[in-house]
Formats: structure tokens, C-alpha cells, sequence
């Protein structure tokens, strides 16, 4: 057993030193992009092929933007007009109606890096005339600056993530060493589900974008660290009972094996169900997450365990368990709670049902039928401040067109039928193969609600005229909205069956992971019922990207089962003995501490995810992060062993366990 952990420790330490410097690549190869992840079928996405006919018509447009109260002078205009050489771009377009701002277009290539070419715009605003107002923004400018604020993906979650952690465990354990083990693990496993995306990523076998790079960090680091707090649990449990390091070992990774295997699929499984979906940035989710909880699950049962092996109760100073020691997880809080169960089952179970009920009734007031892409930033960033300049002094769509394709002999009607409410000016602007490109320039902003239904205006009037198509930057974000709200129909219920076969097979029961699943289903509609009330009245957020309920239903209900298996594996193997009230009370009080620890780890690393100034990812963090509590502390604490107990026997059928 020595050897075989001595030679598990020197492998890891080798892959580990192999694999993690890739935990800061993942940048290089990741797309924040939007019209890169729609699907072929998308009207914009064939617009954006259909395009490729018209020479330089799919270039990115970066907006320069000028602004000075009082009138701009001669100098200024000479400024701005300098700022588009080296690049193909339009003449300098004055404001209509006052002379107070101006505005450069210019075409950026997009086999080149986008963030570089802003970077060289933004940079000559520091020759600007003294008191002219100087600001890049456009869709190039978004994708920018979407690229700058991931940038702090790679050190900032880390850091932050390591920290709770190694303070969490620090507190749980009173051990200074036992921490940087756990830690250690992790990293391991951050190291080599980063190199394994990559590798993949690079090889577009599957898409990567900033959004997904964050989520992986901080799943690995929070699953991690659950596998492992289970594993170290058993582990202490066991060296009350036995002298020997290795028989404690090799006894607690049996005993932990079935529920963290049995949980780490459930999850591969459930963010798996995303490759059903159409959009490609939820679909490249998917494997990403399931690469990270692979590689969390792999660390956690081989090198955690050898490593465990070779230090022994010298992991836990100076609060080593000492042989014999009674086990203080049947007394205390837990033994408290299951106590107070045995005694009043089923008016706890009524109880939390109640409650949990009062906050799924605040589900409908959740807005996610979409926000501005402007509003994806928490802070203040130049793209959006160059659109709220853009916005005073011109149409809003001004440098982001509708784009309109059509077959090149009913150009005269496509400019007719597409003059409708919300758009500023329609003009054809080339033609090629038999075909039309017609620009619509919108009145509103080119991410907002209004230009949204403004293209949705100009479909319903085009369509059917020479297979006319509309694209272009307001498409795309439509077109996101569409797919994103079907794909939440369609995942939701898969995610349900695949959790309840697992479950099934797992349990051995086919009651008991209906009552499991629909405790978890509450969970998550009272959390998004207060995340509502959260976002809506507390910080005041202007609504949620459609995909948020999505993502924050199958972390949940995968993350949320993972505590349920944990505390229901051990209740059936207490139940085999005792039975299943003196089961599940004794599986209560048993896991009752490492669980509830789990949980505020997972919550608190999820929670880091809001130190990125992306609305996404802030409203993920709080999803994440108050759901898992409210199943830690409430669901599988109270709900799920008072039900139960409640039942009974008749919780495990059709099997005869009882």
C-alpha cells in the first residue's frame, strides 16, 4: 500500500507540473464572440455566410465617436478623420442636426485579432485635441472589451477561489496542513481539465468562450474540494476505529467510492444533457464542465488518497484523531437535528415545503427574455459609454446596420416592404451573384429591446421576397434570444430523466428519487424565486440572458442531487442494518457536518465568480451560490430525511429494503 501510494504521489506530482501551467492558457483559445455560437440554421448565421459574396462585407465595424459641447472645431475633424488610416474606413459622418459630434466607421478584419485593432484606436485618442471627447465602440469595441474583462479569469477567480477554500477548510479541520493538501488536489485537477480543453479547444473539437473558461475554474475547485471534504471525513471517522493508516485508508475509499463516483456522474451526465442544445456556447459547456468534474473525481480518488495514506492521522494536526476517540458527529448540532426529526417528521417536512413554496411563488417576476448587450458589463467600459454618445447625436444603429439579402431583382420591393417603425434609412450597398446587400440603419441602439423588435418588424415584412434573409449585429442577438429560450425547453427535461435513471439504479428504488428529484426542483424554483426579488429590488439588474435559468437549473439540480446522493447512500447502507428510521436519522447525523461543509464550499467558490464585472456570471455566482445553500442547509438537512422517516420502509420500493 506504500508503494502503491508512494508511486500514485510521483505521478501526479510529475502530470501536475506537465499540466498546470494551462490553468492560464485557456485564454488563447477561447471565443467571446456572439455570432460565432448560433447554429447554421440561424437566419443571421446564413446572413453572415450569404455575406461573404460581398467583398469586405463581414468585416467587424469599430466605431470611432467624437463629442465636444460648444461645436466641434476643424482640428477635431482632421483628428478624427486621421484615426482611420491603415484601416478601410468610412468618411468622417457628422452628426445631423447639430455640429456638437462625429463619427469614423471603420472595418476591421476578422481574421485578424479584433482586440488589437480597438487597442491601436484607442490608443490615438491620446493625441486628441484638448477638451474633444474620444471613444471606440461598435461590435469590434464589445468584443474588446468582453475580451479584457476575462482576462482576469485566469489569476483574479483563482486566487480568490483558493482562498475561501483554504480558509472554509481551515476552520472545518483547525488543520494548517490538511487545507494545502485538499488545495493541492484541486489544482491537479484545475491543471489537467485546462490541458485536456485546450488541447480540444484548439483543435475546435469544441467551443470554449470566457463565460464557460470561468465556470470551469470554479466547478473543479468546488467539486473538488466536496469529493475530497467526503473522503477526508470517512477517512478521520475510520482512524477512530483502527490503528493501522492504511487500513483507515483503504476502508474510507470504499466507503466513499459509490457516492462520489455515483455523484460526479450524476453531474457529467446533467451538463452533458447541454450538448442537446442549439446554441454552441451552451453546447461546448457541456464537455467543458464534464472534463473538470473527471478530473476533479480522478485527483480526489487517487491522489488525495495516497497522500492521505503516507501522512496518516499527521494530515489533521494537532487535532489527530486518536484510536478509540467517541466520533462527534452523532452528537452536537446533528445529533440535535436528527433528534428533532425522529420527533416531528411531518411537520417538518410540511414546513419546508411551505417555505420553499413561498419562494418559487416569486418565479414569474425573473425577467430573462434578454438584456442589451451593453448591459452585459457591471462597470464601465468604453464601448458603452461610445454608444451612449452615438445614441445622443445619431439613429442608434448608425455603424451597425440590419443587414438585408435578397435576390438582386427585387431590390426595389425589399427597400420598400423594410421601411418599417424603428428604422432610420434603408439603402442597397452592393450587389453579387444574382444578389442584393441592403443596410437598414436602426433607430435605437443595436442591442437594445426596441431594435430587437424593430428586426423582428423587418422580418415579418421581407420574408418571402426573393428569399430574403436578415442579419447583422441585432439579428444575432435575436436570434441568441430564440435559440437559447428553446434549448431551456428542451434540456430541462432530459436533464430530469437522466438524473431520476441515475438515481434509480443508484438507490435501487424508484419512489425515492422521484420524492429526491422533486425536492430539488422546488429548491431551484424558490431560489430563482428569489433571485428575482434579488436582481429585481436589490441590484436593481436590468433583466437575465435566457440562458441563465437554463444554466442555473442544471447546476443546481445536478449539484443539489450530489447532497441528496450523499446523505441517501449512506442512509441505505445505515438501513441495511438498522433500519430505515434508525438509518436515516444515523446517515443524518453521520454526514450532516461534511455535507453541510460541502455546501458552503461549493457556495463560496460559485460566490467568486462575481468578482468578474460580467451581469452573467454575477447572477450565476448568486444562483449557484444561495441555491446550494438553501439545499445544503434546508433540503437535504430537513426536507429529504423528514420525508424519510415519514414514509419509512416504503421510501425503497419496489426494492424490499426496509
Amino acid at each position: 500500500m506504500r508503494v502503491l501510494a508512494g508511486i500514485l504521489l510521483v505521478v501526479w506530482l510529475a502530470l501536475g507540473g506537465f499540466t498546470g501551467p494551462y490553468a492560464g492558457k485557456l485564454s488563447e483559445v477561447a471565443e467571446n464572440d456572439s455570432s460565432a455560437f448560433l447554429p447554421n440554421s440561424a437566419e443571421s448565421t446564413q446572413v453572415a455566410e450569404l455575406q461573404k459574396k460581398f467583398q469586405r462585407a463581414n468585416a467587424i465595424p469599430a466605431i470611432v465617436v467624437v463629442e465636444r459641447s460648444g461645436g466641434l472645431t476643424d482640428e477635431d475633424r482632421k483628428y478624427l478623420a486621421d484615426r482611420g488610416r491603415g484601416f478601410q474606413a468610412s468618411p468622417v459622418i457628422p452628426a445631423p442636426g447639430d455640429n456638437e459630434a462625429a463619427q469614423l466607421v471603420v472595418l476591421l478584419d476578422p481574421a485578424k485579432e479584433v482586440r488589437d485593432s480597438v487597442l491601436q484606436l484607442r490608443d490615438g485618442a491620446r493625441g486628441a485635441p484638448p477638451g474633444l471627447k474620444v471613444l471606440v465602440t461598435g461590435p469590434a469595441a464589445q468584443i474588446a472589451d468582453l475580451v479584457e474583462a476575462f482576462g482576469g479569469i485566469d489569476g483574479l477567480l483563482l486566487v480568490v477561489a483558493g482562498a475561501v477554500v483554504a480558509l472554509i477548510l481551515l476552520v472545518v479541520y483547525r488543520s494548517p496542513l490538511l487545507p494545502v493538501v485538499v488545495l493541492v488536489s484541486a489544482v491537479f485537477a484545475l491543471g489537467l481539465a485546462s490541458f485536456v480543453v485546450h488541447l480540444l479547444a484548439k483543435n475546435d473539437v469544441l467551443a470554449l468562450n470566457g463565460q464557460s473558461q470561468g465556470i470551469l475554474s470554479i466547478l473543479v475547485f468546488g467539486a473538488a474540494t466536496d469529493y475530497a471534504l467526503l473522503l477526508v471525513s470517512r477517512f478521520r471517522e475510520e482512524l477512530r476505529d483502527t490503528q493501522d493508516r492504511y487500513t483507515a485508508i483503504r476502508t474510507a475509499w470504499r466507503g466513499t467510492i459509490e457516492p462520489i463516483a455515483a455523484s460526479a456522474g450524476t453531474v457529467i451526465l446533467g451538463v452533458l444533457c447541454l450538448l442537446f442544445s442549439d446554441l454552441d456556447s451552451n453546447k461546448g459547456l457541456g464537455p467543458v464542465a464534464a472534463i473538470g468534474i473527471g478530473a476533479a473525481l480522478l485527483t480526489t480518488m487517487t491522489f488525495l488518497p495516497a497522500t492521505l495514506a503516507l501522512l496518516g492521522r499527521v494530515a489533521f494536526w494537532p487535532f489527530a484523531p486518536k484510536l478509540g476517540s467517541p466520533h462527534p458527529e452523532t452528537t452536537g448540532l446533528w445529533g440535535r437535528t436528527a433528534d428533532l426529526v425522529r420527533r416531528r417528521p411531518r411537520a417538518i417536512w410540511i414546513v419546508t415545503t411551505l417555505v420553499l413554496l413561498v419562494g418559487a411563488a416569486f418565479l414569474p417576476q425573473l425577467k430573462a427574455s434578454g438584456t442589451a448587450q451593453s448591459d452585459v458589463f457591471l462597470t464601465e467600459v468604453e464601448s458603452v459609454a461610445g454608444q451612449e454618445v452615438l445614441s445622443r447625436h445619431f439613429p442608434g444603429g448608425t455603424g451597425s446596420p440590419t443587414v438585408i439579402v435578397a435576390a438582386e431583382g427585387k431590390t426595389a420591393e425589399v427597400l420598400e416592404k423594410s421601411k418599417v417603425d424603428g428604422v432610420a434609412d434603408v439603402r442597397p450597398t452592393g450587389t453579387a451573384d444574382g444578389l442584393v446587400r441592403v443596410e437598414a440603419t436602426l433607430k435605437d441602439a443595436p442591442d437594445s429591446d426596441a431594435a430587437v423588435a424593430t428586426v423582428e418588424r423587418i422580418r415579418a415584412a421581407v420574408h418571402g421576397i426573393g428569399d430574403a434573409k436578415v442579419g447583422g449585429q441585432t439579428a444575432t442577438l435575436l436570434d441568441t434570444r430564440t435559440t437559447s429560450e428553446h434549448d431551456r425547453l428542451l434540456i430541462i427535461p432530459i436533464v430530469l430523466v437522466v438524473i431520476f435513471l441515475v438515481l434509480a439504479l443508484l438507490l435501487r428504488s424508484l419512489l425515492a428519487p422521484v420524492l429526491l428529484i422533486a425536492t430539488v426542483v422546488l429548491s431551484f424554483a424558490a431560489t430563482m424565486g428569489v433571485s428575482a426579488l434579488v436582481f429585481n429590488h436589490v441590484f436593481d439588474f436590468p433583466g437575465s440572458d435566457p440562458v441563465v435559468p437554463l444554466f442555473g437549473f442544471v447546476f443546481l439540480v445536478a449539484l443539489g442531487i450530489d447532497y441528496n446522493i450523499f446523505l441517501m447512500t449512506r442512509v441505505r447502507e445505515e438501513t441495511q442494518r438498522l433500519g430505515t428510521v434508525e438509518g436515516t436519522l444515523r446517515g443524518l447525523s453521520l454526514t450532516g457536518g461534511v455535507i453541510t461543509s460541502a455546501g458552503v464550499v461549493l457556495a463560496a467558490t460559485f460566490a467568486a465568480l462575481a468578482v468578474l464585472p460580467i451581469l452573467f456570471l454575477t447572477q450565476i455566482a448568486f444562483i449557484v451560490a444561495f441555491g446550494v445553500l438553501l439545499d445544503t442547509l434546508l433540503v437535504r438537512s430537513l426536507l429529504v430525511p423528514a420525508l424519510s422517516v415519514d414514509i419509512g420502509g416504503r421510501i425503497w420500493w419496489p426494492s424490499k429494503l426496509r
